[in-house]
Parts: C-alpha cells; sequence; structure tokens
C-alpha cells in the first residue's frame, strides 16, 4: 500500500507540474475544474438522495465557480474573509457540534469549501505574478502537511487527535506534519523572496487549517457511513481525500499572500 501511494503521489505531482508550468492558465483551468467537480461529486455522497439530485449539486457548484471567476479585488478579499470565518466555524465545529450532519448542512458546507478553492487557485494561476509557482506551492505545502502528518504518526502515533471523527489520525501526526510545513515555509520564502518572519508562520497557520479541513471531510464521512470519498486514486482514495487539505489551506494563505503585497 505505501509503494502504490508514493507511486501515486508522484504521479499526481507530475501532472501538476506539466500542467501549471508548461500548460499555462487554459490548463490549469480545466485541471483545476475536473478536479474540483469530481470533489463535488464525491461530495454529493455526504448529501444522498437520487442520481439527479446528485448530478444537479455538482451543476450548482459548477455554476458558481462560473459566475464568481471575475469578482472584482474587493469582493474577492471578502470572499477570502468569509473563508476564514467559515472554516474557524468548521473548526468549531468539528470539535463541539454534532457528529451527525444533515443533508442540507452538508450540502452547504460543500459550497464554502470547494467553490473558494477554485476560485483562489485558478485566480491565482491565471493573474498573479509567478501565478503558476504560487498555485503550485499552495499544493505543494497542503500535500506536505499531509505526508507529514501520515509519516509521524504511523511512526511516533500514540496520541489521539479526534478519535470520534478519525479514530487513526494523532497529535504525533500533527506535529509531523506541521514541521514538514515549516521547512517548505522556508524553502518558499527564500525561493519567493518573502520575509521568513512573516512567511513561516502564515504558512504553519494554512497547515494548521489543511488539518481541519480534513477532520472536517472524516466527520461528514463517518456521518454518511463512508471510509473513503472514492477510489480513483490508488492508495489515496477520492478525490475529497487527497484535497480536503487543500480547501483549508488555499483561502487561509491566499488572504496572508495578499496582506503581504504579493498579489495584484
Amino acid at each position: 500500500m505505501l509503494r502504490t501511494r508514493i507511486l501515486t503521489a508522484l504521479g499526481l505531482a507530475l501532472i501538476c507540474i506539466a500542467g501549471f508550468l508548461y500548460g499555462g492558465p487554459p490548463v490549469a483551468r480545466v485541471l483545476l475544474s475536473v478536479i474540483v467537480l469530481l470533489g463535488a461529486l464525491e461530495w454529493s455522497n455526504f448529501i444522498g438522495g437520487q442520481r439527479a439530485m446528485r448530478i444537479g449539486y455538482v451543476l450548482l457548484v459548477a455554476a458558481l465557480c462560473y459566475f464568481g471567476q471575475d469578482l472584482p479585488s474587493a469582493q474577492f478579499r471578502l470572499m477570502l474573509l468569509a473563508s476564514l470565518v467559515w472554516w474557524c466555524m468548521a473548526l468549531l465545529w468539528i470539535a463541539y457540534g454534532s457528529k451527525r450532519v444533515p443533508a442540507l448542512i452538508a450540502a452547504l458546507a460543500g459550497l464554502f469549501v470547494l467553490v473558494p478553492t477554485w476560485l483562489v487557485l485558478v485566480r491565482i494561476d491565471a493573474y498573479w505574478p509567478r501565478g503558476a509557482q504560487w498555485t503550485l506551492f499552495i499544493l505543494a505545502l497542503a500535500f506536505g502537511c499531509d505526508t507529514g502528518a501520515y509519516f509521524a504518526g504511523h511512526r511516533f502515533g500514540r496520541v489521539k487527535l479526534a478519535p470520534s471523527i478519525s479514530p487513526g489520525k494523532t497529535w504525533e501526526g500533527v506535529f509531523g506534519g506541521v514541521a514538514l510545513a515549516a521547512v517548505l515555509g522556508v524553502a518558499g520564502g527564500l525561493w519567493f523572496h518573502q520575509p521568513l518572519g512573516v512567511f513561516v508562520p502564515l504558512c504553519l497557520a494554512a497547515a494548521g487549517f489543511s488539518i481541519v479541513g480534513d477532520l472536517l471531510e472524516s466527520l461528514l464521512k463517518r456521518s454518511s457511513g463512508l471510509k473513503d470519498s472514492g477510489r480513483i486514486f490508488p492508495g489515496h482514495g477520492g478525490v475529497l481525500d487527497r484535497i480536503d487539505s487543500v480547501t483549508a489551506a488555499a483561502p487561509i494563505i491566499a488572504l496572508g499572500l495578499l496582506w503581504l503585497g504579493v498579489g495584484p
């Protein structure tokens, strides 16, 4: 399983690097659209209902992405602030809320999770200076936190993080993920010529929220009686199992980068 997981991760990394760096914004937009819409289809499993309802949910996500792609800068910043508030509320929900999620709440949560992710990554890739590199860095930061948590948790994991939601996750895994995120933050700060004293804490904050994204998906899977969101990626599960951390990290780090003056 570990060998399969590594090979799948390498294949996905090559596709992302080739698509974002050499395909340009049109290819990146297509890749991100496919990922988010497949994620929406998997998210519809948390909602239930007939196939028509599930397809309708995917179309709703697609429509919101399409009509939101040209948000003026001020409204885009408000969306990022709203995303920050949402993920803070999600943390409280995970910690103190009900572990049984009604279909309507699950549907609304999916909109807050998936639509901002697409809007943020597409906008950064297409319009920001060195946008493709920034997009890849955001993905690498979230995936790196996942990877550090996975290996540290398997090697050292003892103290459960959220046993009622995801019994396999441990605090040792959290520390391993955050440690790798710190290393990536230093590397990214040097690469992009950002002040490390501000940039590394921003990366650590994004890594922390990426764990919230992972836990939120675990909560919804457990509520729906699912082990994985899908089976499209050998060794990883579904699309949501791969991007859950990205959905929380992307708007947080984008907001911080705008505060640092990186974006237009």
